[in-house]
């Protein structure tokens, strides 16, 4: 299973992103899928995670201008950043909860893709 993430770049303050998520491979089910950031010298953090049932939780910093959705028959899921700051500046990764093989599920995370908000 591969995760592969896209939609980055540089965008000014008030700007607008949409990235991707886009998930192959041997795929039965797809349970949970998030999108976490990284900056430079801080931790992972997570951004969104949207369930199966499609219901979602958000970190504070971006609840109101971030939106988090899905399409399992796409096995995609897509992140709507509106409002962007600087502070918002982060490698950001997707993450899936994925079954192959009936009942095991496996974490898996793809590459990244850079966001850089200018102020």
């Amino acid at each position: 299973v591969q995760l592969v993430e896209s939609g980055g770049g540089l965008v000014q303050a008030g700007g607008s992103l949409r990235l991707s998520c886009a998930a192959s491979g041997n795929i039965y089910r797809i349970n949970d899928m998030g999108w976490y950031r990284q900056a430079p010298g801080k931790e992972r953090e997570l951004v969104a995670v949207i369930r199966r049932d499609e219901s979602t939780n958000y970190a504070d910093s971006v609840k109101g201008r971030f939106t988090v959705s899905r399409d399992d028959a796409k096995n995609t899921m897509w992140l709507q950043m509106n409002n962007l700051k600087p502070e918002d500046t982060a490698r950001y990764f997707c993450n899936a909860a994925v079954i192959s093989t009936p009942p095991y599920e496996y974490d898996y995370w793809g590459r990244g893709t850079q966001v850089t908000v200018s102020s």
